[in-house]
């Protein structure tokens, strides 16, 4: 933490509105937000640069990439958990949710085997050595479709700073899968099947869900309630899947794959998310809703940044464009994914909150980020 810094001549991002102003950050929280274009003796000219809240990432693949930069490569951890922490940092994520996989196939091609206790355990370490530039806590990926989802769970616990558990039921032909032929594009190319392989694996994923579906569900949101993590769905489609989805408690849902889905959690008082790539692209890669078709509809709550990180601070931008409003985008991907993840002290610029704040200009539309300061401290 810095000892005291001031943010000067910025396009303040408030709640509700921008202003020109500046932000003084002590010993990592925000004290003080002063309107008008004075700067203080020693203060840093923002020269009219939006200063906006640090953004908050609720669901990423990243930290699972940089372990494993290609199929079956085991890159040593530590050096890749400090790569993955640096890279989220120089995109201006302050706050990060770890996805981490929980529940193992242990046959056929598409096997995985349990990684996410040991690599939590070397997260937390490096964590409590005070090598982490940004905020860490853990978003354990529960897969129903499993063999040993609820032993792996069971290794977790209160202390272990896990914040979401979301359901991830991937049974070929529902949900994301509900064209069996994307299934078959992500995972034999993946994990090298021929077509026997493939049909293997769907029918062996089936079978795992006949089997464990129910006792797998039920048993994920009991541990999600003994950690005191917030949970979340994953690919709801339909109207009665949300409505199982209100029944398991779930606060928001991960890419909801219709417009009914979205719209049903809405009405249902569940928060949607969607991925940063989808805006950029302009649509789902795998055939699905898009999400600037939720942000016209006013049912797009939540940005993730997904499988590339640089993508959620674009998004904001972009959403922008649909909605003419700020304030509303950025909110996307800073207070409202907080308020999802049940933090409170973050997300907003605002006297009391942490100081995670970043610097942006604009290079012809796209965003130029000039600074990122994590509880005051600059480290991007």
């Amino acid at each position: 933490m810095s000892d005291s810094i001031c943010l000067a001549n910025a396009r303040l991002v408030l709640a509700d509105r921008i202003v020109t102003g500046s932000v003084t950050i002590e010993d990592g929280i925000i004290t003080e937000i002063t309107e008008g274009d004075h700067i203080p003796i020693g203060a840093t000219d923002c020269k009219g640069d939006y200063l906006m809240p640090g953004l908050v990432e609720l669901h990423t693949d990243n930290l699972e990439r940089h372990i494993e930069p290609r199929p079956s490569v085991d890159w040593p951890h530590r050096p890749a958990i400090l790569a993955h922490d640096a890279e989220l940092a120089s995109t201006g994520i302050t706050t990060v949710f770890d996805a981490l996989r929980v529940g193992s196939i242990h046959d056929g091609k598409a096997r995985y085997n349990a990684y996410a206790r040991g690599l939590a355990n070397e997260l937390l370490e490096v964590r409590a050595a005070g090598h982490l530039r940004i905020s860490h806590f853990l978003h354990l990926r529960a897969e129903i479709c499993s063999e040993t989802l609820l032993e792996e769970m069971a290794a977790f616990g209160p202390d272990d700073r896990v914040g979401i558990v979301s359901l991830m039921d991937h049974t070929p032909g529902q949900r994301q899968f509900r064209d069996v032929s994307a299934l078959k594009t992500y995972v034999a190319k993946k994990r090298g099947m021929n077509d026997a392989d493939f049909e293997v694996h769907v029918e062996n994923l089936k079978a795992l869900q006949r089997k464990y579906g129910v006792q797998h569900e039920v048993g994920a949101v009991a541990e999600a309630n003994r950690y005191g993590a917030t949970l979340c769905s994953h690919d709801d489609t339909t109207a009665e899947q949300v409505a199982q989805s209100r029944e398991n408690g779930v606060r928001f849902a991960e890419f909801p794959t219709t417009l009914e889905a979205a719209e049903a959690c809405h009405a249902n008082g569940i928060a949607v998310m969607m991925g940063a790539p989808n805006i950029i692209r302009g649509g789902s890669h795998s055939g699905n809703v898009s999400a600037l078709e939720l942000a016209r509809a006013g049912v797009l709550d939540i940005v993730s940044s997904d499988y590339v990180p640089s993508a959620l601070l674009l998004s904001v931008f972009r959403l922008d464009e649909v909605w003419d409003d700020l304030p509303r985008a950025v909110a996307c991907v800073t207070r409202n994914p907080a308020s999802a993840a049940g933090l409170v002290d973050r997300g907003v610029v605002a006297t009391g909150l942490r100081g995670d704040v970043i610097r942006v200009g604009l290079a012809q539309g796209a965003p130029l980020l000039r600074g990122v300061w994590s509880r005051g401290a600059r480290v991007g």
